[in-house]
């Protein structure tokens, strides 16, 4: 027999009569409803449909970068902080406190900056060669100490005052922008890491990563964007393996390449980074000549991180063009059309503002490319020849040797010298060591001891923007300043040379001037929040300061007082970096 078995569902009566009672309610609550209240449902219901539909795929996106942060973050990454792990590496004493209570061993192992190649990047980016972070383990001695302090006194007003801007105003408590980069960031953070200053450099990181945009309608120079922003930015990639870094510059080397389209190939002196269009200056037709050509180390090295050849490729251009028109003696006039692609002919001939770096970047080029392109070694050496010949004068009561300028088509002499002409013994000193002519060195030395005069005779010690030179009368003093010459904007250029030739001699007597220098910047530049420049020298009961703190105080000023006091000679091998313009340490190719 068949039995089929059953389960029993049993249901309170209660319960399903709800049921039916609750759709009944709602269907005639429907059709109690007026057709407009109907229409107003219908729209009401299409529109949350619509925006469902439109904003899921990005929904969608944010979800999967959520994963691959969580997925990428490494372990660099995950100790760069917030708001806590900053106050607590705040809370840290100087490392010179570290060294006096615990031993230099246990200051090394507590500030030592490990920073390995972060995997999330601003932008996606190809890298031909893995890149490891360089270790530096913080200052050695009490005249790095002292640098390492002004550094962060610097700092420290900049945050306060001025953070996320271009410049500090130090004595207003205000702040001054130029490009609306935040420049001084930018163009420091390589500073901050070499000095191994934690706090300092994961603050500028953490602004780097998360505030630094370029998508911005806003007209930008050229040269000065490439020197300190692209080359800042590839500086702290190849010191800190980190490639963020890397992404950025890629993302404002993109911004910048529209530059070099002009009908020459020489670049566009100003470019808008939004809307991608490059432009002649407003005040004139030309570029400089040292803008155009102080850009190459910086391209030709994002070439070399990033395996995109457009960069190199169009630099090289303008290296090729510069290198076939004519020329004085090897040297250029200061002034040149991006559309025609000439020199302005009665333009000045000056190893000073708007000269100065073409020549540094003959031989830094040569120096980075491995010393493969020849063209630039010989253009290097004549040029060195034009300045001996043309430019090369001494004074007539003490023998001063200086470098002067030529006006009027090269006709007149000036016995007039820029403190940036300064920069010169020290590339001299770096093409010697490279195996330039020898008697470059007995001109680098010269010049050298002229340059720090420029200090030791005014009574601040401190040099003025121009020197003027005597040549006429042996009665009358080696040099004078002109009122108007007087300001001091606490630029880098002697203490540069001061380094190299330190470097390459081991002369102690370098380290000595630098260091009465940089007394004489604490005396006389220093104020409550951070230094600022001055407009006279010659007065030290009232130097009247400017109110600014340059991006290149930090980026350059400290960071060549820093090195020339290390212990170690080494510290940035000069046989494996070459240093931009702007101090911005980049490797040498070995291809």
């Amino acid at each position: 027999m068949n039995s089929t078995k059953y389960i029993a569902l049993n249901i309170p009566s209660s319960l399903a009569d709800s049921t039916v009672k609750s759709r009944r309610s709602l269907w005639r609550w429907w059709n109690q409803l007026s057709r407009f209240q109907r229409s107003l449902f219908y729209v009401g219901f299409t529109s949350i449909l619509l925006m469902l539909i439109y904003f899921w795929p990005v929904l969608e996106q944010r979800r999967d970068n959520i994963s691959k942060i969580a997925l990428e973050s490494t372990p660099a990454m995950q100790q760069l902080p917030e708001e806590s792990a900053l106050k607590a590496a705040a809370a840290e004493p100087f490392g010179a406190n570290k060294v006096e209570q615990q031993g230099e061993a246990a200051y090394d192992a507590e500030n030592e900056i490990k920073q390995p190649a972060a995997a999330n990047e601003a932008q996606q980016v190809e890298e031909p060669i893995s890149q490891k972070a360089v270790r530096f383990k913080g200052p050695k001695n009490e005249r790095q100490k002292a640098v390492a302090a002004a550094m962060q006194h610097a700092w420290k007003g900049y945050k306060k005052y001025a953070w996320g801007h271009d410049h500090l105003k130090p004595l207003s408590g205000a702040y001054h922008d130029w490009f609306y980069l935040g420049l001084t960031i930018v163009d420091s953070i390589d500073t901050l890491y070499i000095m191994n200053l934690k706090k300092e450099y994961l603050e500028a990181k953490d602004w780097v990563e998360k505030s630094l945009r370029f998508d911005k309608n806003r007209d930008v120079n050229l040269f000065e964007v490439t020197i300190r922003v692209l080359g800042g930015m590839l500086s702290a990639y190849h010191l800190t393996g980190d490639k963020i870094f890397l992404g950025k510059a890629m993302d404002l080397g993109e911004r910048l390449l529209p530059c070099f389209d002009s009908p020459s190939g020489v670049p566009f002196s100003d470019v808008n980074l939004g809307n991608h269009k490059a432009h002649s200056p407003k005040w004139s037709p030309d570029s400089s000549t040292s803008e155009v050509t102080t850009i190459q180390l910086e391209f030709r090295d994002l070439t070399y991180s990033t395996g995109d050849s457009r960069f190199e490729e169009a630099v090289n251009k303008v290296s090729e063009h510069i290198h076939v028109l004519p020329k004085t003696e090897g040297l250029v006039p200061i002034f040149i059309n991006a559309n025609t692609g000439q020199f302005r002919v009665f333009s000045t001939i000056t190893l000073g503002a708007r000269g100065d770096s073409y020549y540094e970047y003959l031989l830094k080029q040569w120096i980075q490319t491995g010393k493969k392109i020849e063209y630039l070694r010989e253009d290097y050496i004549e040029a060195i020849q034009g300045v001996q010949k043309l430019l090369v004068k001494r004074t007539s009561k003490s023998g001063l040797l200086f470098i002067g300028e030529l006006q009027s088509g090269a006709r007149d002499f000036k016995p007039k010298m820029d403190h940036l002409t300064c920069y010169l013994p020290g590339t001299l000193a770096l093409g010697v060591h490279n195996g330039m002519p020898q008697d470059h060195m007995k001109l680098a030395e010269d010049l050298l001891w002229t340059c720090y005069q420029t200090y030791a005779q005014t009574p601040t010690f401190l040099a003025p923007e121009i020197t003027y030179f005597q040549i006429q009368d042996a009665n009358a003093a080696d040099m004078y300043i002109k009122t108007n010459d007087a300001h001091n904007l606490l630029r880098p250029e002697f203490i540069e040379s001061l380094w190299y030739m330190y470097q390459f001699t081991g002369n102690k007597t370098y380290q000595d001037w630098g260091w009465t220098i940089f007394q004489a910047f604490e005396k006389y530049t220093k104020v409550t929040n951070g230094y600022t420049s001055i407009n006279n020298v010659k007065a030290p009961a009232n130097v009247k300061p400017k109110d600014m703190m340059e991006s290149f105080f930090l980026s350059e000023t400290l960071k060549y007082f820093y090195l020339l006091f290390s212990d170690n000679p080494k510290l940035i091998d000069l046989d494996e970096y070459v240093f931009n313009s702007e101090a911005h340490p980049l490797p040498i190719s070995k291809g």
